[in-house]
């Protein structure tokens, strides 16, 4: 049994002068980390199950939205649709975020009949939502209701509402807000998802609404952006001795050359790995054309194409250097891997 000093310490935030005491703490919140992890992993399985025509009603609804989707809720519930709200607008559907007290005052004045309206509450009782109720039908606007508790005012006065029910909270009370806002959560990460793959909402789409930072960076930037060219982009022609290629990749401290023929089309590239795969097998390499040891039909990338993509084909070709074309197969630059880990990629 643990001393009074010890119990005090703990309380105190100051560190057990027992290891045995110290280990018996740290074994109990691991255990019961792990639990509150448990119980809110089967809060999102248990939503699986109860998917279908309600939520494909859901989808519809916000899809056939000419406005915007308005999303409203109190405390933690109002916190997960700020972020269901964050998430729909950065995903190509626009979404204002309304707080359910605020629009009983004045803020449902923002609401139009064209818009889609989200409520999230675990009891479908909140009473700022459910003043709310009557003025938005009047309005005109749809309404979803995501609630734990399908048979609520919320629920009987909505469109359409998806059950975010929980068997029971993560908190030891069952009372406080966890595993049913992680199920909310969820439920609203599902719906944005979905319209916006039904949307059509591609890459470009999330690079124009993400032009700040890394991941703006990531998306915005093209192949001509990063390419090298000039002396920094070796070219050379079928009959140069590979002696000579060498060299003008040194000169422009590179990993490869394009190899052109007559008319200055890409007919292959000669990289490291050429020199490493002929050097014991091929005699006299140095003086042979490159046109006997390079690779042919390297692979290539338009300039106007994203660094994302060029990306991609380098992962998945296992290659390290792409010949950037224009016209009729002609090498304007090149692109390393190192050229896009040093952009951030």
């Amino acid at each position: 049994m643990p001393s009074t000093t010890t119990n005090r310490s703990l309380r105190l935030g100051r560190r057990p002068r027992s290891g045995r005491v110290l280990s018996v703490v740290e074994g109990r919140s691991l255990r019961r980390a792990r639990e509150v992890l448990r119980i809110e992993a089967e809060a999102i399985q248990r939503l699986i199950p109860r998917l279908g025509g309600a939520f494909a009603q859901a989808v519809r609804l916000l899809l056939a939205c000419k406005g915007r989707v308005v999303v409203t809720g109190m405390g933690k519930a109002g916190l997960i649709g700020q972020k269901l709200s964050a998430t729909l607008a950065s995903t190509g559907t626009p979404s204002l975020w309304i707080h359910s007290a605020e629009a009983i005052h004045g803020d449902v004045g923002r609401v139009t009949k064209d818009d889609c309206v989200i409520a999230l509450s675990n009891s479908g009782q909140t009473e700022e939502l459910t003043q709310l109720l009557p003025v938005i039908k009047q309005i005109g606007a749809r309404l979803i209701a995501l609630t734990g508790n399908i048979r609520s005012t919320l629920a009987r006065h909505t469109d359409v509402a998806l059950d975010v029910s929980v068997k029971r909270e993560a908190c030891s009370l069952n009372l406080a807000p966890t595993a049913s806002t992680t199920a909310m959560l969820a439920m609203g990460d599902a719906l944005a998802v979905v319209v916006a793959e039904l949307k059509g909402f591609r890459e470009r789409d999330f690079a124009l609404f993400h032009p700040g930072g890394q991941l703006g960076r990531r998306l915005v930037l093209r192949v001509r952006d990063l390419m090298r060219t000039g002396r920094a982009n070796p070219i050379v022609r079928e009959t140069t001795s590979v002696k000579n290629v060498l060299l003008a990749i040194t000169r422009a401290r590179a990993g490869c050359a394009a190899v052109v023929d007559a008319r200055g089309q890409l007919t292959g590239i000669f990289t490291d790995g050429d020199l490493r795969r002929h050097l014991d097998i091929t005699p006299d390499l140095p003086r042979l054309p490159v046109a006997r040891v390079m690779t042919r039909n390297p692979k290539t990338l338009a300039a106007d194409r994203l660094a994302v993509e060029a990306l991609r084909l380098l992962r998945e070709y296992r290659i390290d250097e792409l010949v950037v074309v224009e016209g009729h197969r002609r090498p304007v630059g090149l692109l390393d891997v190192q050229d896009l880990l040093k952009a951030g990629f």
